[in-house]
């Protein structure tokens, strides 16, 4: 059997992962006034990021409909694909995945299995990562989802924000909470975990590194760690020292900067934490995981 995996930009992987295992990644649209991006394709995040502040009108995301997944997967069991398993950003937070369902349901040439990640940013990459490395060591599609249930619900993400604005500009706060917010000096730390989101309100940045710092230690030992950052290295690198005492032994050591189709959102100069709880059973025993 040859699985072949599929993804969206939200995944966060870097490119030298994506074409070691050959994972295909549909991309979201920025949309920008009258005109549209591929991310990652037609406009790069350090253009969006840096452009953010100043667009004329308050970019919009939007996911292509199943035609394109359809394309997709034409051209997978053309290239020899037996099964296509497609894993995609949170479906609380994005219409990705229910449009790659619309496109398997209308499409029988192979099966495709289609999984909601549960999360966002690396927290659906690392989920991507391990299903790649599942199908490499030569497991079945039944294997993998397997994993995948499991990963994605140890699999927690945490963000501190620079500032409120870019959530007001994209609705997800009303002018008054946010000037509100600005006034006290109120950061959102933004929270995911299978499918379920929350926020907190923490009293400056120094406040948020540490309430960031409490949430990943709180998860107990580790599997995986990594950090997350919206064209902000700066503060990525003060974030991974603040936290250097927290990383398993193993762990990635890459980061992301993360997909505008979040950044839209949270704006740039945030960053955070992707982190994967070790499972219980290498917990009590003391295993090393990796």
């Amino acid at each position: 059997m040859s699985i072949r995996i599929v993804t969206d930009s939200n995944c966060d992987l870097p490119q030298s992962v994506v074409d070691r295992f050959q994972i295909t990644v549909i991309p979201f649209y920025i949309n920008i006034g009258t005109e549209s991006y591929l991310d990652g394709v037609q406009m790069s995040r350090a253009q969006f990021y840096e452009g953010l502040p100043d667009f004329e009108s308050h970019p919009m995301t939007s996911v292509p409909g199943p035609g394109t997944f359809i394309e997709v997967f034409d051209a997978l069991a053309e290239d020899g694909a037996t099964h296509i398993l497609a894993i995609h950003m949170a479906g609380s937070l994005s219409a990705m995945v229910n449009s790659a369902r619309l496109a398997a349901e209308e499409w029988d040439k192979v099966p495709v299995s289609v999984f909601d990640s549960g999360n966002l940013t690396l927290g659906t990459g690392l989920q991507v990562l391990a299903a790649a490395e599942a199908v490499a060591a030569g497991h079945g599609i039944d294997e993998i989802l397997a994993v995948l249930e499991d990963l994605s619900a140890r699999t927690y993400c945490y963000a501190a924000l620079e500032t409120v604005e870019f959530l007001r500009r994209s609705g997800r706060l009303t002018r008054f909470q946010s000037g509100l917010a600005s006034v006290l000096q109120i950061k959102p730390l933004l929270k995911m975990n299978d499918n379920d989101y929350d926020m907190e309100r923490v009293r400056t940045n120094n406040g948020a590194t540490r309430r960031l710092l409490e949430l990943v230690a709180g998860l107990g030992p580790l599997e995986q760690l990594v950090v997350v950052h919206t064209h902000d290295e700066e503060r990525e690198n003060a974030l991974r020292e603040r936290a250097s005492d927290l990383f398993p032994e193993g762990a990635l050591s890459f980061s992301a900067e993360v997909t505008p189709a979040i950044g839209v959102h949270i704006g740039p100069g945030a960053a955070g934490f992707v982190a994967v709880q070790a499972r219980e059973d290498k917990a009590r025993s003391g295993e090393k995981t990796e």
